[in-house]
């Protein structure tokens, strides 16, 4: 995936990488929470939000992050927030994209169908097709089965997902 931003801006990174720099930065954005809109050849048009790592987020790990400090947290049962995918090995101590809208290349357990619902898994990181009460991230889509583009991963449509462990679609 070679993203190409839709304005640029200067300072900010392409969106496969990782930096050891974020917030309070002296030097021009990305600042922390910052939303880029950028376009792949294969993938289309979508956006990109600025967050926090976190140790074992790979390329494609799902996560769920907080606004008050742009922090992740790897995507589990009865998560609450909003929902992003990673586009690169961002770790503890490193800043990078997430996608929050468009179409993604994430994590899925071994199973998953194309045009299947999304939901949280007991494997923090990735998302199922199993139907789990009040795991269901809403706003996201399966659209290819697991191992499209590569083994272990899918491709989603996800236009600002979300989960809020209700019970109900």
């Amino acid at each position: 995936m070679a993203y190409v931003f839709h304005n640029t801006n200067i300072g900010h990174p392409p969106i496969a990488s990782h930096l050891t720099t974020g917030a309070g930065r002296s030097v021009p954005g990305p600042w922390l929470g910052d939303i880029a809109t950028a376009q792949d050849q294969t993938y289309g048009t979508g956006e990109f939000i600025y967050l926090k790592g976190l140790d074992t987020t790979g390329i494609g790990t799902w996560v769920t992050y907080n606004a008050d400090d742009w922090s992740t947290t790897l995507l589990a049962a009865n998560a609450i927030g909003p929902v992003a995918v990673a586009m690169a090995a961002t770790v503890t101590g490193e800043y990078g994209w997430y996608q929050i809208q468009g179409k993604a290349i994430g994590k899925a357990l071994t199973g998953f169908l194309d045009n299947a619902n999304v939901y949280a898994t007991a494997t923090a990181g990735s998302v199922d097709d199993t139907v789990v009460a009040g795991d269901l991230v809403k706003r996201a889509k399966g659209a290819s089965a697991v191992g499209t583009p590569s083994a272990g991963l899918a491709e989603f449509e996800i236009s600002r997902p979300y989960m809020d462990d209700g019970l109900t679609a």
